[in-house]
């Protein structure tokens, strides 16, 4: 549905252009001091799209051509697997990791020695119930032992 035009701002105005305004000035303050700024945008993705059931608990979306999101997507992908076998985590699925999004429009903005973007996609399938916990759970226990 498409929304009227004066809500549409108000909506972008409230929410889009502060989380925005927020990230990219994170994003910089990182960058300043030198650090490697790691970005993960969280998303959620419907289970059935056009008819077409989409098989993945998990997407995580990155650009291919950056080797740190590369890699860190691939490290993620093991570390889950071993946490939370039943989910199933695919890579650059259920889009690809350079849509057109924050993460993308941020890595025309920095290097990648300094900037990776992630897009942790999640079933809507899992945000209900009782397999939310154990999704957040896994998800935390991963990144922690990411970093």
């Amino acid at each position: 549905a498409h929304l009227p035009r004066a809500e549409r701002q108000a909506i972008l105005a409230c929410y889009w252009w502060p989380h925005r305004r927020q990230v990219v000035a994170a994003v910089r303050r990182g960058t300043a001091s030198r650090a490697r700024v790691f970005h993960v945008a969280v998303h959620s993705f419907t289970p059935v799209l056009g008819g077409e059931v989409r098989n993945a608990d998990i997407g995580l979306l990155y650009d291919s051509r950056r080797p740190a999101e590369r890699h860190f997507c691939r490290r993620w992908q093991a570390v889950l697997r071993d946490i939370a076998p039943e989910l199933r985590v695919r890579r650059n699925y259920p889009y690809k990791g350079v849509a057109d999004g924050l993460p993308t429009w941020l890595r025309r903005q920095f290097a990648d020695g300094s900037y990776a973007g992630v897009e942790l996609e999640l079933n809507q399938a899992l945000l209900g119930g009782k397999r939310r916990g154990e999704v957040e759970r896994a998800l935390a226990r991963s990144l922690r032992e990411l970093f």
